[in-house]
Formats: C-alpha cells, sequence, structure tokens
C-alpha cells in the first residue's frame, strides 16, 4: 500500500535503508541518511505511476537536500536533484611543461606589488659592471740602476755630500767617501721626498737631488775641516809641527806659525786614550798594518810608541761614532797623503786640550 500523506512508498523507503522498515513522519531519520551514504548515487525513481504526485516531488527534494548536507556535498540547484548539473570547480592556471624552455616570456611583465617594509627601504645600489677597473698588474720596469753606495769613494760622492749639506740632511764636510754616515743621510733625503728609502743613491734620487740643489763652490767641497780650527797651542807657533787639538778635534800642519793645511781627526776611547803632550815623529810608514790590531794604518806618522797619525777609513766610514786605538785617525785620504809626502822625521808633533 502507498503512505499518501508521507509522499513515499514503503518499498522505496526499504531500499533506501536496508532494513525493511520505513521511517514515521514521511522523512529520513539518522539512520537512514547514514545509510543513504552507503549507496552509489542515483537518480530517485518516480513511482510507478506515471504522473508524480506534488507530494512525492516535494518529499524527493527533501530527500535529496538532506543527503547533500549529510555528505559534505555542495548543495545543488533549485530546479530539482535530476537535471542539476555538477557543481563547477575552480580551475587552476596549468603548470608550464618541466621539459619546455624558460624564456623571458615566461617571466611576468609587471612586478609584484612590494610590501609593506619594502616600501620603506631605499633599495640597495647594485654595482655597476660597466664601471668595474681591473686589478693594475704588479710592474714589470727594472728598478733605477744605483750610482752609489755604501763603499763607494769619488769625486761625486763628496759632491753628494755637499748636496745633502745645502737642504740639512748631511751635518760634516764632504769626505768623498760613503759611509754609514752618507747612508743615513741619503735614506733621510729619500724618506722625505717619498722615495724608496734604500740608503744607496740610484739614478731617481740623485735626479731629484740635483733638482733641488745648486752646484757646489771649491770651498764647499774641499773646505779645511770640519769644524773650525782652535786657537793654536803656543807651542805650535814656532817650526814645523804638527798641532793637535782634541778640544775642536783637528789637526793643522803648521811651518813658523802659519797652517799649511786641516783636516778633522778622532782620538783614542778612554780604555785607549792618546797621549798628550810634546813628541816628535819617529818613523813613517806609507802602508802600515798594525801587529797588535791587525789592522792598516795607511800613511802612518808614529809620534809616541804604537800611537800615529794615520788615515782611517773606519773614521771615514763611521765618522766619530767609533774611537781608535790611541791613535790620531784622518778620514781624508787625500790630505793625510799630501802630509805624509810633507812631514819630516823629527818634526814636532803637539797634542793638547
Amino acid at each position: 500500500m502507498v503512505d499518501a500523506d508521507s509522499g513515499w512508498d514503503g518499498r522505496a523507503g526499504e531500499a533506501r535503508t536496508g532494513r525493511g522498515t520505513r521511517d514515521t513522519g514521511g522523512t529520513w531519520g539518522m539512520r537512514g541518511a547514514r545509510a543513504a551514504d552507503a549507496l552509489p548515487d542515483r537518480r530517485v525513481a518516480a513511482p510507478d505511476s506515471r504522473v508524480a504526485l506534488p507530494g512525492r516531488r516535494v518529499a524527493a527534494v527533501s530527500l535529496v537536500a538532506l543527503a547533500a548536507l549529510a555528505t559534505g556535498c555542495e548543495p545543488g540547484t533549485a530546479t530539482g536533484a535530476q537535471d542539476a548539473p555538477p557543481p563547477a570547480r575552480p580551475t587552476r592556471a596549468a603548470a608550464p611543461s618541466p621539459t619546455a624552455p624558460v624564456t623571458e616570456d615566461a617571466k611576468p611583465r609587471t612586478a609584484p606589488p612590494p610590501s609593506p617594509s619594502a616600501s620603506t627601504a631605499a633599495p640597495a645600489p647594485s654595482p655597476d659592471p660597466t664601471t668595474a677597473r681591473p686589478a693594475p698588474e704588479p710592474s714589470t720596469a727594472p728598478p733605477p740602476r744605483v750610482l752609489m753606495r755604501t763603499g763607494s769613494e769619488s769625486d761625486r760622492v763628496r759632491e753628494l755630500q755637499a748636496r745633502l749639506r745645502q737642504i740639512g740632511h748631511f751635518g760634516r764636510n764632504p769626505t768623498g767617501y760613503y759611509g754609514s754616515v752618507t747612508a743615513d743621510a741619503v735614506r733621510s733625503f729619500q724618506a722625505k721626498r717619498s722615495l724608496p728609502v734604500t740608503g744607496s743613491t740610484d739614478e731617481v734620487t740623485w735626479g731629484r737631488l740635483l733638482a733641488m740643489t745648486r752646484v757646489p763652490k771649491a770651498a764647499e767641497l774641499r773646505p779645511p775641516t770640519e769644524r773650525p780650527l782652535a786657537a793654536p797651542d803656543e807651542r805650535c807657533l814656532k817650526g814645523r809641527v804638527l798641532c793637535i787639538s782634541k778640544n775642536s778635534r783637528t789637526l793643522a800642519w803648521m811651518i813658523d806659525g802659519k797652517v799649511v793645511s786641516a783636516m778633522d781627526v778622532r782620538f783614542g776611547s778612554e780604555y785607549t786614550p792618546t797621549r798628550e803632550g810634546v813628541f816628535e815623529v819617529f818613523w813613517k810608514s806609507r802602508d802600515h798594518v798594525s801587529t797588535l790590531y791587525d789592522t792598516p794604518m795607511p800613511y802612518a806618522l808614529f809620534f809616541s810608541g804604537g800611537q800615529a797619525v794615520h788615515y782611517s777609513a773606519d773614521f771615514a766610514a763611521n765618522g766619530y761614532g767609533g774611537a781608535s786605538h790611541g791613535c790620531v785617525n784622518v778620514r781624508d785620504k787625500k790630505k793625510v797623503a799630501a802630509l805624509f809626502g810633507q812631514v819630516r822625521t823629527g818634526d814636532k808633533v803637539v797634542v793638547y786640550w
């Protein structure tokens, strides 16, 4: 029999519930809804009669809506479950094929909107590849040629010393010998002119010095002594005398009170002092070598035991930074050579303060 009040027949209810009973009130209970979830989605068949009653049509629509809510599906349209198309799903843009080459056309034509934090920050400047400069290559130019160095002895060394003295780098008279004092003076000049500080005089250093100084006069190149002569001792005023002052550190070759030549000298240390007093030259030895200290003593004029007036290469190189073993050292080789030729055995020697 057909239940006219519910709008649905009992057989259809049995088929939906799978239990052979129907729910009261013409609507599905929870058990009917769970059974409907388990069954495949089918269209709701009309009853055996050709024309469905209005009550049945309303019940069918209610049944479909309830089943949709129970399964979580999207609701259909209001035209009825039998002619409602499946809900449209949002489509996604197809991803590019992984094998397809990426070209400039694949890049977005418009930049994405900046984030709030990025809009307030200034963009970092990117390096300009066109302004980058390559690293300088090491210079392959040969170093300037060295003209004078420690150990050199010449008139050009004398000129170097005279020119350095003009601008305050050499504090004594020229000697013509390139020793440690001259090397220090050259280093001072090079450092002040931002040149390589070597202590040797190369072409660049010499050229710069020539441009800053004038040609030295004869008196500047060959002055009698580095320091002014002291007033001669009264014992030096008569005869042929080597007048040697420890105070002024000079030697004056005098004949009858007149100075023939003068030169710088140095003396022994406090442990080997040069004797003071009046002596005579008792022996001359041009190429003498000390048997006690095994050192050269050229142009030696002996006046007291092993003490003599002679040329000293160490004095020429190091100046007053050293001392003798008691002898009177002369650093100007040409002057002491000339003195050796003029002094005779028996000439007087006076050493005083």
